[in-house]
């Protein structure tokens, strides 16, 4: 039996390495973007801001991540992905210290921003490093890990945040300086992150093109519709729950909030990870019947003030969510053509992303008009009716598929 040689074994632990600096890299970065989550409430009492506000602080990390999608979605595979995570871990870093220093509103807002930025820059950089990076043992894995680190990140912020808030003190400070060493390590890791890709030195860094051919549109708009019924969903949970829990429950725990959002994410996580050998259409179909069965929870616990009812609808929503967006992503990648598979996909995490700020602002002034209970009663129930109309578009195209031809 051949022994390996130091070469090659040194190799493999530089590999693995890499693999778990891009892992850790991804999960903290996505962690930074939730951070606030559990504080809004804090916030909004220190200076002295309603929901409205809130929407709009929350709303403009859409913005921020779309920009960072169009702009920024092809670099990599031109000046490497290295160079494009340290830029996205400096923005959350940049944006961690936003936070630490915020005063008045509107820097709030720009920290928002340079955090979406952060996250949509590693949407695409840091999922392909992790793929590319995995050791050969862990390549049937690595989407799965990718998807993991970037859902378990974003349900870890708003966990690590309710807890520090809650006891240890300094809510508003302590969260932030906790970001910053774990992006510390971060930076140390990406440094010696090993380059997967060549840079193509002179070639032309582009704007990412949005459309949708024609002939993919039906596939594209029953998953687009389903996608932005679970990222509302998203929005409304770390956006606009919080409050809810404080001002019309009455429980003024960041803990307790933080772990609400986290079982949410938590679960589209798993459930994304679970359900990636299934088929596809079917799968759709019953993700956004959950979805339909998870707003209905949470509208339960809206009515009757429940919060084991927006615990129970939070973790159906996160299935519903992880099952709809997964497959709704499987089935726009499926139908794209290969040579404009890049800008299918970027226009479907658009529709996406701007699930989490129109409708959550117009829950804000909806709120602000007519009280957070039937503001988040009616955001429920369009979440539901979109996900119904997602449901019954791929039944039918899944029934002319099987209709025999005559």
């Amino acid at each position: 039996m051949t022994k390996p040689s130091s070469a090659s074994a040194s190799a493999r632990t530089a590999s693995g390495a890499s693999f778990l600096a891009a892992v850790y890299a991804f999960a903290v970065v996505m962690l930074g973007t939730t951070l606030p989550t559990p504080l809004y409430s804090t916030y909004g009492a220190e200076l002295d801001f309603g929901v409205m506000t809130t929407t709009l602080i929350f709303a403009v990390y859409a913005a921020g991540v779309i920009a960072a999608l169009v702009t920024f979605g092809q670099w990599s595979d031109v000046v490497g992905r290295r160079k494009l995570l340290i830029a996205g871990a400096a923005l959350s870093a940049i944006s961690a210290v936003v936070f630490l220093t915020a005063g008045p509103v509107w820097q709030l807002m720009v920290g928002r921003v340079l955090s979406g930025l952060s996250a949509g820059i590693y949407a695409g950089a840091a999922t392909n490093a992790v793929i590319e990076l995995a050791p050969p043992s862990w390549k049937d894995r690595a989407p799965a890990v990718a998807t993991a680190a970037n859902i378990g990140g974003l349900g870890l912020g708003p966990l690590l945040a309710g807890l520090l808030a809650q006891y240890v003190g300094a809510p508003l400070r302590t969260v932030f300086i906790i970001d910053l060493a774990l992006l510390a390590l971060v930076f140390i890791g990406i440094w010696r992150l090993r380059e997967t890709v060549d840079e193509r030195p002179g070639a032309r860094l582009r704007v990412q093109r949005l459309s949708v051919p024609t002939a993919m549109r039906g596939v594209f708009t029953r998953a687009a519709i389903a996608a932005f019924a679970g990222f509302a969903v998203l929005g409304t949970f770390t956006g606009v729950m919080p409050t809810f829990v404080t001002h019309e429950l009455g429980i003024d725990n960041d803990a307790l909030i933080g772990v609400l959002v986290f079982a949410l994410f938590s679960a589209s996580a798993a459930t994304q990870i679970i359900v990636r050998r299934m088929t596809t259409e079917p799968a759709l179909i019953a993700g956004c019947a959950v979805l339909i069965a998870g707003s209905g929870l949470s509208i339960l616990g809206m009515v009757i003030n429940s919060l084991a009812a927006l615990f129970l609808g939070a973790i159906v929503c996160g299935i519903g969510q992880g099952m709809s967006f997964s497959k709704g992503l499987a089935s726009v990648v499926a139908a794209s053509p290969p040579a404009r598979r890049a800008e299918v996909t970027s226009t479907f995490f658009v529709v996406a992303y701007v699930a989490i700020s129109i409708p959550i602002i117009a829950q804000g002034m909806a709120a602000d008009r007519w009280g957070l209970r039937p503001a988040g009663i009616a955001l429920n129930c369009g979440v539901a009716a979109l996900s119904l109309i997602a449901l019954i578009l791929t039944i039918i195209a899944v029934r002319r598929l099987e209709r025999p031809t005559r």
